[in-house]
């Protein structure tokens, strides 16, 4: 039987060092700088639905027109409606629902379905929507969502 020795010199001390500045950076202020140079759709809202960040993917699948002009307009620029056959615009109540919100709200992954009309006279969208919370000091400060057509 095939015997193995272990021998420890001295105790592992970690080097003390000092944190890079990313490490200071806060997770909306990260993934704000991401999500604008993204090539997937995906957005960035703060607490109170406010647009932060999208991609320009994100942008042309909700037709939001240039990403630059849509900062820090409110989320429910996106013509969200109802699964209704008569398409009727979502109220405030099933709005909250939507992932992005709703991962604000629970602190938690959201996941849900949302159907939009990107451009007036057009036909509906149905979209895939995966929301996170960003935290900042141990509190939600905003969500970062990705969004996949579905077809």
């Amino acid at each position: 039987m095939g015997h193995i020795e272990l021998s420890l010199s001295g105790a592992f001390v970690p080097q003390a060092r000092t944190p890079a500045e990313v490490e200071f950076v806060p997770s909306v202020d990260r993934w704000t700088a991401t999500v604008t140079e993204a090539a997937e759709p995906c957005l960035v809202i703060n607490t109170d639905a406010g647009i932060l960040a999208l991609s320009a993917s994100c942008s042309e699948l909700f037709g939001l027109g240039k990403p630059i002009e849509v900062i820090g307009k409110p989320l429910n620029t996106i013509r969200l409606i109802d699964f209704t056959a008569g398409a009727a615009e979502l109220d405030e109540s099933d709005a909250d629902k939507i992932p992005p919100l709703l991962a604000i709200r629970s602190e938690r992954l959201a996941r849900g379905l949302m159907r939009v009309v990107p451009i007036p006279g057009e036909p509906p969208l149905t979209i895939d929507a995966i929301s996170t919370p960003l935290l900042h000091n141990d509190r939600v400060a905003g969500s970062l969502t990705f969004f996949s057509p579905v077809r």
